[in-house]
């Protein structure tokens, strides 16, 4: 009995019971919270408000709330930057530029403002006379020094309200608009503000210490983050994409992922920046080797959303402690008066910025809502600031950098600013998604075919690959799932479990990227049959198909011999045939060449659509190659279409040009070539060599062969004819 009641004493020390606890929190604080329409991140801090060591002292806050705390926010700061949209980003770099020069200077300017009375009154409170302050330095206790000390002090108070936390960016991931350019520009703006609030923090620090700032300060500060640069922005996205091209292990790919993502922040800290901005810059980093619906993202926001990030929440919580607003009014003052000064300055920044920007007004909402969180960056720095010791009372009392009441007031400062940054993130982003599929609904003028995706598979070398690029162009994420086809052609058994063997693994491919899968096996005249059927049957409008391994095809070898003559001669939807040398995660750009008039053809959007989704999954650019009219109109519809996308052109102008891309296809470019069925208006009796020439130029890289839908969209098949079919 006497060991069951020490289990039960508190605070909590079993590790089994606190894991059970805290995965309780996490379980059922959405599910409260939600249904009285509060976001569940208030909840988690909440929870650790009151079960925390400050509350009822059910949980501690030891080393292991600390520590996945820690892991937690740098887990925020990499989702933010791994999930951006990096073609939106360049677009509105300067917008970005903006805000964050804007959410820095108007809180400075203010917080320096109010926080030199604010320490004036703490600072005259705590010695009584501004001259019975002896100070650390040795230097005159008068009201120059005090002058200056205090301003300093404001100065260092002044560079917390400029940093801020993007805590509620797990809301807008979850509900859809996280690459809205409102978001990106927030990223982007709480970047900026934070590396220059913490400069600014190491500034006043080393004012503090030394007296003065000489030149082997700003040499050694110098040196130390150009190494930083360097290994950030060249040695790590080399060390991914060699990684990633060989190591193809989902566990071994998450396990390099939060390696990078923890060496980066360590870096950081030795470069003398905060860990955030290296969890950062890690995320950037590897964007665009983590498509944003492959196994390896899904795994990625799982882990994070599930453990870490409601872990940090929690413990953000059990630092409050509301009891420091009854121990006298100076500490209530401050607290009030950070709160108020630090939500003001972040909403006009934001306001600012929608006015600059002639952006709207939900788009400056959900800025504010982002950028309104003061959480690590700022307890980072209130932290370092009160450890710092400037001075003493002529009692012996300590007078710090900042005081005990700016460290209490600051706490309570956290749990406001996260809750109306909840609160606001949450209605903004609710709204936007809103618009954006009433947007959407709008757009559809003309009838488009259900986006239904099929994957015949025979080959387990291949299937990687077809599952990769169907979820990666697959528009809209679970509307309908992918149909994955084994066709058999005799009655054996053997046939049988090996198809089904292959449909299984397509099934576990597609459930890792959180993808449907339908799997179909069926037993045809043969395999063309079997497509064919099974094409009509489901109305598929996209067939993608994996490219047989020959090494050297003959001429006048079609690119899957009489198979594909059949799917193009009975089949008018899209057909895609893809051959991988290479993961589509390390492709670095789309070279994708199209014939003379292949905009008049009626897949043309359609086929616009995929190579852009694909595009901007992979954050890959695209150089189209083809005449300018063709390339004139590709623009107009992305133009149209709202794509992000970097986008290039050369000129292509006769397809007896084909093989001098042989000279500016690089080895991590995917090669999409349009080709044409017979009798159609882009088709080119000189497309009839493409399958020699693809074999003997561009056996290093992975290539697409596709066939846009020919006839008009919603027409149904009306050639096909079982007895003609091969």
């Amino acid at each position: 009995m006497e060991n069951i009641q020490h289990l039960f004493e508190l605070p909590l020390q079993d590790p089994v019971l606190i894991f059970s606890i805290v995965l309780g929190i996490i379980l059922f604080s959405p599910i409260i919270f939600n249904k009285i329409r509060i976001p569940h991140i208030v909840g988690l801090i909440l929870a650790g408000v009151i079960l925390g060591p400050h509350g009822v002292g059910l949980l501690d806050h030891d080393s292991s709330f600390k520590l996945f705390g820690q892991v937690g926010v740098l887990y925020i700061m990499f989702l933010a930057g791994v999930d951006m949209d990096m073609d939106d980003f360049k677009r509105n770099k300067g917008k970005s530029l903006g805000f964050g020069l804007l959410t820095f200077l108007i809180p400075m300017a203010l917080g320096i403002g109010t926080g030199y009375f604010l320490m004036e009154e703490i600072f005259t409170n705590a010695s009584g006379n501004a001259t019975n302050i002896t100070w650390v330095s040795g230097e005159a206790s008068d009201y120059a020094t005090f002058t200056k000390y205090t301003f300093l002090s404001a100065v260092v108070l002044a560079s917390m309200y400029a940093s801020n936390t993007l805590i509620a960016y797990p809301i807008v991931s979850r509900l859809g608009v996280s690459r809205n350019r409102s978001v990106t520009i927030t990223i982007g703006g709480t970047m900026i503000t934070t590396i220059l609030s913490l400069l600014v923090l190491v500034i006043s620090l080393e004012f503090v210490k030394q007296g003065n700032i000489n030149w082997n300060f700003w040499l050694e500060f110098a040196i130390s983050n150009i190494l930083f640069a360097l290994f950030m922005f060249v040695l790590i996205p080399r060390i991914g994409r060699w990684f990633f091209k060989r190591v193809e292990d989902s566990i071994s790919q998450y396990i390099f992922v939060l390696a990078i993502v923890f060496i980066s922040s360590f870096v950081a800290k030795i470069a003398g920046i905060e860990y955030i901005i290296g969890a950062f810059l890690a995320g950037l980093n590897l964007n665009r080797l983590i498509p944003k619906r492959s196994p390896l993202m899904n795994r990625i926001d799982f882990v994070g959303n599930a453990i870490f990030i409601p872990f940090f929440l929690i413990s953000v919580g059990m630092i409050v402690d509301f009891r420091v607003l009854f121990d006298g009014y100076t500490t209530l003052i401050a607290a009030t008066v950070m709160t108020v000064v630090a939500t003001l300055a972040k909403y006009w920044a934001a306001v600012s910025t929608r006015m600059l920007f002639r952006m709207s007004k939900l788009e400056g909402k959900l800025i504010f809502g982002l950028s309104n969180a003061q959480a690590a960056a700022t307890l980072a720095a209130v932290m370092i600031a009160y450890n710092v010791v400037i001075g003493h009372t002529s009692e012996g009392d300590e007078i710090r950098l900042l005081t005990t009441e700016i460290l209490n007031g600051t706490i309570v400062m956290i749990l406001i600013t996260c809750t109306i940054s909840s609160i606001v993130t949450e209605r903004a982003s609710r709204m936007m998604a809103t618009q954006n599929t009433t947007q959407e609904e709008e757009e559809k003028d003309t009838y488009r075919p259900e986006h239904r995706i099929l994957i015949p598979v025979a080959n387990p070398d291949t299937i990687n690959g077809l599952v990769d690029l169907a979820v990666l162009t697959n528009e809209k994420k679970g509307a309908h799932p992918i149909y994955a086809l084994n066709v058999v052609c005799n009655n054996s058994q053997e046939s049988l479990q090996s198809g089904r063997k292959l449909l299984e693994k397509v099934a576990t491919l597609g459930a890792a990227s959180d993808s449907k899968v339908k799997m179909i096996s069926r037993y045809d005249l043969n395999i063309a049959s079997g497509i064919i059927n099974v094409v009509r049957e489901k109305n598929i409008s996209d067939v993608i198909i994996g490219l047989h391994q020959k090494s050297n095809m003959p001429i006048g070898d079609s690119i899957l011999g009489s198979m594909t003559d059949s799917l193009l001669t009975n089949v008018n939807r899209m057909i895609c045939i893809f051959k991988s040398v290479q993961p589509i995660s390390t492709i670095k750009r789309l070279v994708v060449a199209a014939p003379e008039r292949a905009e008049f053809e009626s897949g043309f959007t359609m086929w616009c659509d995929r190579i852009f989704t694909l595009a901007s999954q992979t954050g890959a650019s695209i150089r189209f190659c083809t005449n300018k009219e063709t390339f004139e109109s590709i623009k107009t519809y992305a133009k149209k279409k709202r794509y992000s996308t970097q986008i290039e052109s050369q000129i292509l102008a006769d397809w007896d040009d084909f093989l001098v891309l042989s000279g500016t296809v690089e080895p991590n470019d995917l090669l999409i070539v349009i080709t044409a069925r017979k009798a159609s208006l882009s088709y080119n009796p000189l497309l009839e060599k493409l399958p020699k020439q693809l074999a003997n130029h561009f056996t290093q890289n992975s290539y697409i062969v596709l066939y846009p839908e020919q006839f008009k969209e919603g027409e149904v098949d009306k050639n096909i004819d079982s007895h003609k079919i091969i």
